[in-house]
């Protein structure tokens, strides 16, 4: 028989469920090393096979719009193969797809191999929240899945150190193979580790009454993203997504590009920069979740706490339209690192409010449904970004929107979700 759970405010035996965000963590650092390799690339590639704006934009394109129809998808699957075998079977593709970039050799080439690393990557978000969902009381998700998600961070950080050394020691060939390497060494401590809590046996019983009193026995029925889109708890969320998500995008592939055309930094130099707009942006993953729940340990209401915390983030973003408007690279920078954070602590803040809002069994559908549609937004962003730069070489209009989309974004959610409550689901 499972024993009570700890009583309120008791030490809790046992912290596997840490290990847990570990490798959610590890596999989000992975999947950013794999995604982010071409664009600190770029100025290697673009000179070899002599790329336009416009031929690079197809390219991370192709991506966006894999991982579009990659995040449809995404929910569904996991629901319907598990979650241990779904988030298996997205590392091996995802990581085959970063080595097959190194045979390729033209611009389509590039465009297929960033089209498989697309449909692979989009299942580790709502795979990793749908763990989190599973592992982790409400009042501990926000800070672990601040901690997850600061992977996308600490792989932007690792990246233009590492790729540019592999690079330049090995060739840029040799990058992509030892990246994707690295999914297989994640894949076998996935498959050894993981187990749901309740048939885990790394487990203790008071750590595991403790998860199974926290997550709640209800919403085990599935729900496929097609009943989900019903709610407008769901369609806030999408409009978060789908106003902010090409603001990362553009930072995760547009920037080393950037410096080099307003700084005149190459491939050796926008390596600093770039490390410390990421690192910042870690403590901005960690900081958006911790603010949340430090406001909920004061007893604010769950809608209180998750709204500050988003507002206060989309404030901070707003700097990054000055970028362009000032001559030094490292206040430049510091504007990339504050946009960077303020990007992070929201997508923290948003992917915590999706748990707040829906049982666990649609927690994958919700977060997959509102990837897709960001991610076909990102698809006409990047476009438009290319264009852009092709006809006028600046970047003053496109951070402009960058700036605002975050606020515009706040005012969207609370507009359609005044307060965050969990969503009443209709079983017809």
């Amino acid at each position: 028989m499972m024993r009570a759970s700890p009583e309120p405010g008791k030490p809790v035996r046992g912290r596997f469920r840490w290990l847990i965000c570990a490798l959610l963590f590890s596999a989000t650092v992975i999947n950013y090393l794999d995604r982010q390799a071409i664009g600190i690339l770029k100025p290697v590639l673009a000179k070899t096979w002599h790329w336009s704006d416009v031929d690079y934009a197809w390219i991370v394109v192709s991506f966006q719009a894999a991982y579009a129809c990659g995040e449809a998808l995404s929910g569904p699957f996991i629901e319907s193969v598990g979650i241990k075998g779904a988030y298996a079977i997205a590392l091996v593709l995802w990581s085959l797809a970063t080595i097959g970039h190194a045979p390729v050799a033209s611009v389509l080439g590039f465009c297929l191999a960033r089209f498989a690393l697309g449909i692979g990557e989009s299942a580790n978000w709502p795979a990793a929240v749908r763990v989190v969902t599973e592992w982790f009381p409400q009042r501990e998700r926000s800070v672990s899945i601040g901690l997850f998600n600061a992977g996308s961070n600490v792989g932007s950080i690792v990246g233009p150190v590492l790729i540019p050394w592999l690079a330049l020691e090995f060739g840029w060939r040799a990058a992509f193979v030892t990246l994707g390497a690295l999914g297989f060494i994640w894949l076998l401590l996935w498959l050894m580790l993981y187990q749901s809590p309740r048939q885990s046996h790394w487990l203790g019983s008071d750590e595991r009454a403790y998860i199974l009193e926290g997550v709640g026995g209800n919403g085990q029925r599935r729900l496929p993203w097609r009943r989900v889109i019903r709610y407008p708890e769901t369609w806030a969320y999408i409009m978060s997504g789908v106003l902010t998500a090409p603001v990362w995008w553009f930072y995760l592939f547009w920037l080393p590009d950037f410096y080099g055309r307003e700084f005149g930094l190459n491939f050796r130099e926008f390596g600093a920069p770039l490390a410390v707009i990421y690192a910042v942006a870690a403590f901005g993953s960690i900081g958006g979740g911790a603010l949340s729940a430090g406001l909920l340990r004061r007893r604010w209401s769950v809608n209180g706490a998750r709204k500050a915390a988003a507002l206060v983030c989309a404030c901070c973003a707003l700097p990054v339209m000055f970028a362009t408007r000032t001559h030094h690279v490292w206040l430049a920078t510091t504007f990339f690192a504050l946009a960077a954070a303020a990007n992070q602590g929201w997508s923290s803040t948003m992917f915590t409010v999706v748990s707040d809002m829906f049982p666990k069994r649609a927690v994958a559908s919700v977060v997959g449904v509102g990837g897709m549609l960001a991610s076909v937004s990102a698809v006409g962003f990047s476009h438009l970004v290319g264009h852009v730069l092709q006809n006028t070489g600046l970047y003053d209009v496109i951070l402009m929107a960058c700036g605002a989309a975050y606020l515009i974004a706040f005012v969207a959610f609370h507009l359609l979700v005044p307060q965050i409550r969990p969503v009443e689901i209709d079983h017809a």
